[in-house]
C-alpha cells in the first residue's frame, strides 16, 4: 500500500481529539438518498480503476452512486460486498486497481491485522481508503504510519468518496477547469442558438473572461452567420481529426470574434455525413476546457449517442422553449431524461423565448414552469424586428439595441448560468413588467 501526502491530517486529528468515542465522527454524515450534495466544485477524475469491498448496503450505494456520477465518468468502479476478508480473498488471484476501498466494523489490531493481510495481496502504488464505525483518532494514525491513504467514520456520504479520489487523482496545480454550459432547444426555432451566441458574448464582454463558443451543429450551424465570420475551418476539422486535437490545434482552428470570444464554428455544408460516436467530441471538450474558463456549447435540435453524452457530462444545461405545449410536452421530456442521467446536479435553467406573439394562444409562464418544477431564468418576449435586425447585421442584441430590456434579460441570464447571480424572485417583477409593458405596445 502506498503512503501519499494527506493535507488533512491535522485537520482530522484536531477534531477528533475534541471528539469522545461515543460522539458523532468528525467527517460529513452522508445520506445515499441525498440528490443535492455539494459537488458542483469537485472536478473530474482521470481514468482510475475502483474496487470497493464493503459491509453494508449503506456504504454500497452510496459509493455505488458516486460511481454513476458524471464527474466520475472516466473512472471504473465496481463495488462488491464482503469487506477486508473478501479483497483479501479476491486479489489472491487478480490484480489490484488503482485505489481499493474498503468497509470494517473491526477496531483496533483485528482491524490492522486484516490490512496487513490486503498488504500482502496489494500491488505496488495502490491506494487502500478505509471505512470504519469507529471514530478512534488513535486507530487513524495507525492506519495512516501503515500506508492507509485514508480513514473515513461511517457513514459516508457521495462528497466524501469524491473527495478522497480527487484527492489522491487530480493534480492540485493544474490549471482550473473550463465550464461547458450546453444551450439546447425544447423544438427546432425556438431561438435556443440565438440565445447561446448572446449568453457567450455577454460573458466575454460583461466579465472580460475568455469563452469559446463551440457550434455542433455541423449542416446548418448559424454562429458564423451570426457573429459575420466566414472561417475556413473549425469544429469539423476537430472533430474530424480527434486524435490530433491539442491546445496548438485547437488553437489555429478558432476564429477571434473579439478581445475575449473565439469561434469554433461549424462548416454548415452538406458535402459530407455527419455521424458521429458518443465519445467523438470528448477530446474536444477536454482540450478546450484546459484553456478557457467558460465553453458555451450550441447543440441541434437530435437525439443522438453524442448529444446525450455531451449532456450528460456538460457543468450547466440550458433549454430554450417556446410557450405551446410541444415544447412543454419535450421539455418535460428533457428534464426527466437529465434528471436520471445527472442525479446530483441541478436541474437546467429554462428561458421561454418568443412569447406574447400577437393572437396566438400561449401556455402561461406559470402553467407551463409548474409540470418542470422549474422557474424561467428569464422570459424573452417577442420581438421580430430587434432580433431581425441584429441577425442581419450580424451581431448580438447588447450591440444593436444595448438599453433594450431583452439585452439586460440577456445578461442576466450569463450571471445566472455563471454562477454569479441566482434567479431572484426580483427577476420575475421585472419580466412581468416587460410583459406588461410589450402588451400595451401591442393594444395601440
Amino acid at each position: 500500500m502506498s503512503d501519499p501526502a494527506h493535507d488533512q491530517t491535522a485537520e482530522m486529528m484536531a477534531q477528533a481529539a475534541q471528539t469522545d468515542a461515543g460522539m458523532q465522527a468528525p467527517h460529513p454524515q452522508g445520506n445515499v438518498e441525498q440528490p443535492q450534495e455539494n459537488l458542483g466544485d469537485m472536478r473530474p477524475v482521470p481514468r482510475v480503476a475502483i474496487q470497493a469491498f464493503c459491509e453494508s448496503e449503506a456504504t454500497a450505494s452510496t459509493i455505488d452512486n458516486a460511481g454513476s456520477d458524471r464527474r466520475m465518468t472516466k473512472a471504473h468502479v465496481k463495488v462488491q460486498m464482503g469487506g477486508i476478508a473478501a479483497a483479501v480473498n479476491f486479489y489472491q488471484s487478480a490484480t489490484t486497481p488503482n485505489l481499493i476501498l474498503v468497509e470494517s466494523r473491526l477496531e483496533g489490531m483485528d482491524m490492522i491485522r486484516e490490512l496487513e493481510q490486503l498488504a500482502e495481496v496489494c500491488d505496488e502504488g495502490t491506494n487502500v481508503v478505509v471505512i470504519g464505525h469507529k471514530n478512534d483518532v488513535q486507530l487513524y494514525r495507525d492506519l495512516i504510519s501503515r500506508g492507509v491513504a485514508e480513514y473515513l467514520v461511517a457513514p459516508v456520504s457521495m462528497a466524501d468518496v469524491m473527495e478522497i479520489v480527487t484527492t489522491l487523482f487530480v493534480n492540485p496545480e493544474a490549471a482550473p477547469l473550463g465550464s461547458t454550459m450546453a444551450f439546447l432547444g425544447a423544438k427546432g426555432g425556438v431561438g435556443s442558438s440565438t440565445i447561446a451566441h448572446n449568453v457567450a458574448w455577454s460573458i466575454s464582454s460583461n466579465f472580460q473572461s475568455d469563452v469559446i463558443l463551440t457550434d455542433f451543429d455541423m449542416a446548418f450551424g448559424t454562429a458564423n452567420i451570426d457573429f459575420d465570420q466566414d472561417p475556413a475551418q473549425g469544429i469539423a476539422e476537430a472533430v474530424f481529426s480527434a486524435d490530433r486535437v491539442d491546445e496548438t490545434y485547437l488553437d489555429r482552428l478558432l476564429t477571434k470574434c473579439s478581445d475575449h470570444l473565439s469561434l469554433l464554428a461549424a462548416p454548415s455544408t452538406l458535402d459530407r455525413e455527419c455521424d458521429f460516436d458518443a465519445d467523438d467530441f470528448t477530446q474536444l471538450l477536454d482540450v478546450a476546457q484546459r484553456g478557457t474558463p467558460n465553453i458555451v456549447i450550441d447543440l441541434p435540435h437530435v437525439w443522438t449517442g453524442w448529444m446525450r453524452q455531451v449532456l450528460t457530462t456538460a457543468d450547466k444545461i440550458v433549454i430554450t422553449a417556446t410557450p405551446d405545449l410541444a415544447s412543454l410536452r419535450n421539455t418535460k421530456n428533457l428534464v426527466d431524461t437529465l434528471s436520471e442521467l445527472r442525479p446530483n446536479d441541478e436541474k437546467p435553467f429554462l428561458v421561454l423565448n418568443q412569447c406574447n406573439v400577437p393572437k396566438r394562444p400561449e401556455i402561461s409562464v406559470a402553467d407551463f414552469a409548474n409540470p418542470l418544477g422549474i422557474e424561467p431564468s428569464i422570459v424573452v418576449p417577442f420581438e421580430p424586428a430587434l432580433f431581425g435586425l441584429a441577425s442581419n447585421n450580424g451581431q448580438m442584441i447588447s450591440e444593436t439595441d444595448p438599453k433594450s430590456e431583452i439585452a439586460a434579460s440577456l445578461d442576466t441570464l450569463a450571471q445566472i448560468v455563471t454562477g454569479r447571480r441566482e434567479i431572484q424572485p426580483e427577476s420575475k417583477k421585472s419580466i412581468g413588467s416587460i410583459l406588461s409593458r410589450f402588451s400595451k405596445k401591442k393594444d395601440k
